[in-house]
């Protein structure tokens, strides 16, 4: 039985309920049943089902940008982490990593809709339990569950899923022919490792997105800043730098630091959103202040020197 907007209608139960619009009759507009509203629609305040019209706004692309990194980031660890010194094959493997990564966003982009498009439409997130609506299908009468799940965030939930898959479908078909081709300095069993780890970290980060999807969609700045703090220190320590002149010695080093400063930047304008450029953008300056503070500082960190002095003091 449908109903109209005029009609005297019961309570649309539940946070995520709605009704669908199934026709449009002038200003009159005649609804269906209470229930899940479909993709790409969410409940309005009255509790019908509209066409999600907006845009990511900059936050959401941040956020977008963040969850791509991720897999382009584990690329480049494990390639880095298995080539070693033997292998000449690194460079190429990370361009190409960026390459898979770079055409799986475009294509995910262009696959969404509008179908065609580098743009997407997109609902507005309001509060965190936007992102897991299983969780408030109503029970009426406390015994029959009225199903409301739906994608309340579109696409920002599946979007991501789509990416991954993507990537995973380029690595496979790209990558494996390159290692083979010119990782000759590798042994045979050393060669596919890096390929071996994304078939591990795939699955995870796509658990990772199904169960904290919302979770990491506000916490996800505080992330970048403490995870590239924390491996920036890890490196520079592991490595061996203590001073300005050690960076120098190897590009690699200096790649990695600007790497890091990448990153610093990212979570700062992801934390501050740039709303107010003239309070925000000085804010960038703080991007070397780890780094800084690290070299300044550890000579007087060094163990041996803290057990020299010690052992002096005694």
């Amino acid at each position: 039985m449908f109903r109209s907007a005029v009609d005297i209608q019961p309570a649309c139960l539940g946070l995520y309920c709605g009704r669908t619009v199934l026709s449009v009759n002038g200003s009159v507009e005649t609804y269906g049943d209470c229930g899940v509203c479909p993709r790409g629609q969410r409940t309005d305040d009255n509790k019908i089902c509209r066409e999600c019209m907006g845009s990511p706004d900059r936050y959401d692309w941040l956020y977008l940008g963040f969850m791509a990194m991720l897999p382009l980031v584990l690329h480049w660890f494990f390639i880095e982490w298995y080539s070693g010194k033997k292998s000449s094959s690194a460079l190429l493997q990370h361009v190409t990593a960026l390459f898979e990564c770079s055409i799986a966003a475009i294509v995910t982009l262009l696959v969404s809709d509008p179908v065609g498009s580098l743009r997407i439409r997109s609902c507005k997130v309001k509060k965190l339990s936007d992102w897991y609506t299983m969780l408030y299908n109503p029970s009426p009468d406390y015994i029959t569950t009225v199903h409301c799940t739906h994608e309340a965030v579109y696409p920002l939930y599946t979007i991501v899923f789509i990416y991954y898959a993507f990537c995973l479908v380029l690595m496979m078909l790209l990558r494996p022919l390159l290692v083979k081709k010119i990782a000759c300095g590798l042994g045979k069993s050393d060669r596919f490792k890096s390929i071996y780890a994304a078939l591990y970290f795939f699955p995870i980060l796509t658990v990772l997105q199904a169960v904290g999807g919302g979770l990491l969609y506000y916490a996800f700045p505080y992330i970048i800043l403490v995870l590239s703090l924390v491996t920036l220190a890890v490196y520079m320590s592991a490595s061996e730098v203590e001073s300005f002149k050690d960076l120098l010695v190897r590009k690699k080093r200096l790649v990695v630091l600007f790497s890091h400063w990448l990153l610093h930047a990212y979570g700062i304008i992801s934390i501050s959103k740039l709303d107010k450029l003239e309070q925000d953008l000085p804010l960038l300056a703080l991007v070397p202040a780890p780094a800084l503070f690290y070299l300044l500082t550890a000579k007087y960190t060094e163990p041996s020197r803290i057990l020299s002095e010690g052992g002096n003091g005694h």
